[in-house]
């Protein structure tokens, strides 16, 4: 889909992306999330590729939204809310440069705002560690193999999905229950 006029894309690294898909899917004002490949050297990846870290890729999630019903800001907040910005190149169990976290941004405005949050972050202490999340200009989106696609929602009794995935979400809808689609 391409983007309207009442919609804007973001585009975030913060692990593993079946885990970023499914927080961010049923956010009010969230009308797609896409599963992809940002910040490498390779045309058109494939998973494998990403995976053995020879791309330089991200597994990253593009966000398709409504300013009017949720602002970058906010979508910033769940990013850093719901994964670890102070590990390098590692998520959980999930390690190696393709976990990064990392903030594409599409324009000045998105970079002054993530660079903005993680100051905040940082002068707050939250993490009571640095934020090493990187904020870099978006050169492409490649969108990953369908299969990655609605992985959690499809796949909810896979052992990572079960094991990794269901209690980060869950975790997610407590906190966020007033954003959540109904």
């Amino acid at each position: 889909m391409s983007e309207g006029e009442s919609t804007s894309t973001a585009i975030f690294g913060g692990g593993c992306f079946w885990c970023t898909e499914a927080v961010f899917q049923d956010l009010k004002g969230v009308r797609e999330v896409l599963p992809g490949y940002s910040g490498g050297t390779v045309a058109n990846p494939t998973y494998q590729q990403v995976c053995s870290e020879t791309t330089g890729h991200v597994e990253v999630i593009s966000v398709r939204y409504e300013p009017d019903e949720i602002s970058y800001r906010d979508l910033l907040g769940v990013f850093f809310a719901t994964h670890d910005p102070t590990t390098v190149n590692r998520q959980g169990n999930d390690v190696g440069s393709q976990y990064r976290s990392v903030i594409f941004y599409r324009d000045d405005e998105q970079r002054r705002e993530a660079e903005q949050a993680i100051a905040e972050l940082e002068r707050e202490g939250v993490y009571g560690a640095p934020v090493v999340t990187r904020v870099e200009p978006l050169d492409t989106f490649y969108e990953a193999e369908a299969y990655h696609r609605n992985y959690f929602r499809n796949n909810p009794q896979q052992p990572y999905c079960s094991a990794v995935i269901a209690p980060k979400v869950a975790k997610f809808r407590k906190r966020y229950l007033d954003r959540l689609r109904g």
